[in-house]
């Protein structure tokens, strides 16, 4: 209840942080380097090292995963990173499929915001049966969250503080261990956790607190709850979520 009206004081007091600007609440604090770029739905930060993003970004109303835009499929390189993307030849019979970490499905809102899902910054190598498996079971829950609540903020990357699984192309796109995808809504926070691989089991056995996320991937996510309302429900995961 804490959260939920700090929630609806934000909102009210201070709309722009959920749309417009540098204070976009959805974007995390990190001691990793490399360059963030904000678009105008989602945002990342892109690892010269692994070439992919650390974290993509972003908020999801109701009204958003509603939306009528066809998918593009234009996969290509991000022209807007300094240091070069991965290309489309570094996936290119590699064996791994081109896995959103902000989905198509996720960014019907516009044309643009279609296509810049398919910017290969926004991409990462995952097995077939993990991407088309369980992850996209999880992509599901995520909007099913959005539709419950009217709005959440999701940020979403690879695992990279465990050894990669490989590397793939000229660019050595890094193949990571696993993702991770953290969720706030007006009801509270949850954390998901799930290896790269083929999994049979249900998504919420991934289920775990975004404080657990936070311990293994060095990202300190949403910092612009007050210190005691983060720790309260970066702590624990509400029945609702479940």
């Amino acid at each position: 209840m804490i959260f939920k009206k700090f929630v609806v004081l934000i909102l009210f007091c201070f709309p722009t942080l959920f749309v417009f600007g540098e204070r976009r609440p959805e974007i995390p604090n990190t001691s990793y380097p490399g360059q963030i770029i904000t678009r105008d739905y989602y945002a990342l930060q892109y690892s010269e090292e692994y070439e992919q993003a650390i974290w993509v970004a972003y908020e999801l109303t109701k009204k958003e995963v509603m939306g009528k835009t066809s998918r593009t499929d234009n996969y290509r390189p991000d022209p807007d990173i300094i240091t070069g993307s991965a290309t489309l030849n570094d996936y290119k019979n590699s064996g791994y499929d081109r896995g959103h970490l902000a989905p198509a499905a996720d960014m019907k809102m516009t044309y643009q915001s279609m296509s810049e899902s398919f910017l290969l910054s926004n991409i990462s190598p995952q097995i077939p049966e993990f991407n088309r498996g369980i992850w996209r079971e999880l992509e599901s829950l995520v909007r099913d969250y959005a539709i419950q609540m009217d709005h959440v903020l999701v940020v979403t990357g690879p695992i990279l503080s465990f050894p990669v699984k490989g590397y793939i192309g000229e660019s050595k796109v890094a193949v990571p261990w696993g993702y991770f995808k953290v969720i706030l809504g007006d009801i509270g926070g949850i954390g998901f956790m799930i290896e790269n691989t083929e999994s049979q089991d249900d998504v919420y056995y991934y289920a775990t607190t975004i404080n657990m996320v936070e311990d293994i991937t060095m990202i300190d996510f949403f910092p612009f709850l007050p210190d005691e309302e983060e720790e309260t429900i970066e702590e624990h995961i509400p029945d609702k979520f479940l």
